[in-house]
């Protein structure tokens, strides 16, 4: 494939992300029409030539007001299944934030997999390949497709700037529950490795039964250190502020918190101003909408994931390696 057989369309819900992308990737978005209909249906399609193209499609799955996740999923793909149509050469399904992603195992008798399905409705309607970023469990999100499912991770962004934020002091790096320790294990070696310093590692019990959550103990000393709560979603935050708390409680001096994606549901906003917290950090491929104006820029931070997508389009169309990109 030539450069420019390389086509870019942002569906309305993520045009401000896509331009993000586009100015990142060094192009410039390609024309497409979505239309409402009086009933509530809707209809998506180019408006120029994909014949033969690398067409890469940015939507990012999260619910905000006036348009569920449901409703995205459903127009992104409408309009994949247009462009196969229209005989594009191969496309790609970018999805900053991919809804359903947590689903992704019988937790009750009878439970959906949820995760599978929606891999199936990608597959049906003739998407080449998935990209997203951080999902909750990497190896269910690759299993449920037949397709190729890159996943990229938000890890370097955070190395990066915990590298240029913070001092000499004593380091530990916390997984909220034992199921992400990988995940937290992965971050203390590379920002060890940037920081060129051992770091200490902890992770918390968890517990969850019909939707509450319990269990204080820290497994690790966190005592006299900065503490860094590593995540891949916040969503009311209430598991966030009971490690912040427990690591408070035993002595830690700062608590930082480092999520891929802000959800921010119910409440949230106030689970995080409590003084536990002293910075979040989380990317922008959810806007953090619903969060009170205060909290933004002072008691949390947006990063951008915009160029970590652009670069992983880029590598895909030449044919370069992304896990060369995800090295920190």
């Amino acid at each position: 494939m030539t450069p420019d057989a390389l086509c870019l369309f942002a569906l309305d819900a993520s045009r401000a992300y896509g331009e993000r992308v586009a100015a990142a990737l060094g192009v410039a978005l390609a024309s497409h029409e979505e239309r409402e209909f009086e009933d509530g249906e809707h209809k998506a399609r180019p408006l120029e030539n994909v014949r033969g193209k690398d067409v890469y499609v940015i939507q990012s799955l999260y619910g905000e007001p006036g348009m569920s996740a449901n409703d995205k999923l459903v127009r992104l793909l409408f309009f994949i299944g247009a462009l196969k149509d229209a005989s594009a050469g191969r496309v790609t399904a970018v999805c900053p934030y991919l809804a359903y992603s947590r689903k992704d195992r019988k937790t009750k008798s009878r439970d959906p997999v949820s995760s599978r399905y929606v891999a199936q409705l990608f597959e049906a309607v003739g998407t080449d390949r998935m990209v997203t970023l951080d999902v909750h469990n990497p190896a269910a999100y690759q299993n449920a497709f037949r397709i190729p499912a890159e996943h990229l991770e938000a890890q370097g962004l955070f190395v990066a700037w915990f590298t240029a934020h913070l001092e000499d002091e004593p380091i530990v790096v916390v997984s909220p529950d034992a199921g992400g320790v990988k995940r937290a294990e992965a971050f203390r070696q590379a920002l060890s490795q940037a920081l060129g310093r051992p770091i200490a590692a902890a992770f918390m019990e968890k517990r969850r039964s019909e939707g509450v959550v319990s269990g204080e103990a820290v497994v690790g000393d966190v005592g006299g250190m900065t503490a860094i709560i590593l995540d891949d979603l916040i969503s009311t935050g209430t598991t966030l502020a009971r490690a912040a708390a427990a690591c408070k409680a035993l002595g830690a001096n700062r608590v930082y918190v480092a999520a891929s994606h802000g959800m921010f549901v119910g409440a949230a906003g106030a689970v995080l101003a409590d003084p536990a917290l002293d910075k979040v950090l989380i990317t922008d491929s959810i806007p953090p909408f619903r969060l009170p104006p205060a909290l933004l820029g002072s008691r949390v931070a947006v990063l951008a994931s915009a160029p970590l997508f652009a670069e992983a389009i880029y590598r895909l169309h030449s044919g370069g390696s992304l896990v060369e990109l995800l090295q920190v």
